[in-house]
């Protein structure tokens, strides 16, 4: 059986997802065009040689609409030929698409591959796919869930609860994260991985300066009447500090086999060892990378203690800490450089993002064995295990 190999990742800086944000300006579509393009031109592989191209976004609507990827990679200069696909597993959707690309690359579908993706939550507000009034539910889950299922702040704040997890805990974890991230734009660790564009060098919601101090005077992001009456066993600590903003930005992997690699004369920066992909409770809903930690390395057959490094997604504090209370996972080799409370989660965009920080974070500091997961909405959660070649 074939490897699969990733041989450059790139991403953007990341903006603020606002009107007034960094990258606001930017059309998606050439967001992603940028690291589409600048992934080739790094790289140094001929663009026809590309057999697909898999892109994530989650609000596939507007100007996020009618297969992004594709689009992007036509801006991109890649030839006609080149397809595209756009996929949608919510916040893991470019990591599914490393997944995707991978297998089709270990079966012999692909030879070389590109994993990737987008949002621009300033130009495509989160939940801009769902009209006011519609349901995207259908009347089969209300009668399985008939108490109604809750949005993903609820869902952390239930996990928070859960799992004993409280506000300064949260704070503290939100407060590592901006200064690990600053650390690590000091000493130049992102130069490699980043690729500035119209001026914007640096992501722009990292907040060095932030304390435990200043975390604490912020309100709770969720409270609600309806909800607390519900589930009285939530605190309510939960704030826009201690969880990911709303972001633009686009990162991109190139994936290929091993023996591809070797004949064009390409270094690998890592080896994708193994994938899964599991659901969880659509309640909790962020608790998958529990699971799907437990079932990539049981499919890896590695033992968590041989992980050098992880990669969990940041949408909440209280997920990654609930997620290494089950684990026992060591906090210091989790987000070494700072995590999505800090760098930001540009939903679609996130899977690769990590995926391009953890592979040139493994080079950086020699790690053999690195583990990425994300949790999503609906419960569901990837997991994959990378190894260094």
């Amino acid at each position: 059986m074939r490897d699969a190999v990733i041989v450059e990742a790139v991403r953007t800086p990341v903006g603020k997802g606002k009107p007034n944000g960094a990258l606001a300006h930017v059309h998606p579509v050439e967001l992603l065009a940028h690291t589409l393009r600048t992934l080739v031109e790094r790289s140094g592989v001929d663009p026809e040689l590309i057999d697909d191209v898999i892109g994530g976004t989650v609000d596939q609507v507007g100007e996020q609409a009618m297969n992004t990827t594709r689009y992007a990679a036509l801006s991109a200069g890649l030839p006609e030929s080149v397809p595209a696909t756009t996929v949608d597993r919510q916040c893991g959707s470019s990591q599914q698409a490393v997944h995707f690309a991978a297998q089709g690359v270990v079966s012999g579908a692909y030879d070389i591959a590109v994993a990737c993706g987008v949002e621009s939550m300033s130009r495509v507000p989160m939940w801009s796919n769902v009209p006011e009034g519609k349901d995207p539910f259908g009347p089969g889950i209300a009668a399985r869930y008939p108490e109604g299922l809750v949005p993903q702040g609820i869902s952390a704040e239930l996990i928070a609860a859960k799992w004993s997890i409280g506000r300064g805990q949260m704070d503290a974890f939100a407060v590592s994260s901006h200064r690990k991230a600053a650390a690590a734009w000091d000493a130049g660790l992102f130069d490699a991985e980043v690729a500035p564009l119209e001026g914007v060098t640096r992501d722009e919601c990292v907040r060095p300066d932030t304390s435990t101090e200043v975390l604490a005077g912020l309100r709770p992001a969720y409270h609600d009447p309806v909800f607390a009456e519900r589930f009285p066993q939530i605190e309510w600590n939960v704030t826009a500090g201690n969880a990911s903003p709303v972001n633009d930005g686009a990162s991109a992997v190139l994936v290929m086999a091993g023996e591809t690699a070797a004949k064009l004369g390409l270094r690998p920066l890592a080896r994708l060892h193994s994938f899964a992909v599991t659901g969880s409770d659509p309640l909790l809903m962020l608790t998958g990378v529990v699971p799907a930690t437990e079932k990539v390395l049981r499919r890896a057959g590695i033992p968590l203690g041989d992980i050098d490094l992880f990669e969990v997604n940041e949408a909440f504090s209280s997920v990654v800490l609930a997620w290494q209370q089950e684990t026992g996972a060591d906090l210091a080799k989790v987000n070494v450089h700072g995590g999505a409370i800090a760098l930001g989660h540009p939903l679609g965009a996130s899977g690769t993002r990590l995926t391009t920080t953890l592979v040139h974070a493994m080079r950086e500091r020699g790690a053999r064995y690195a583990l990425q997961t994300m949790c999503e909405a609906g419960g569901l959660a990837n997991a994959m295990i990378l190894e260094r070649v």
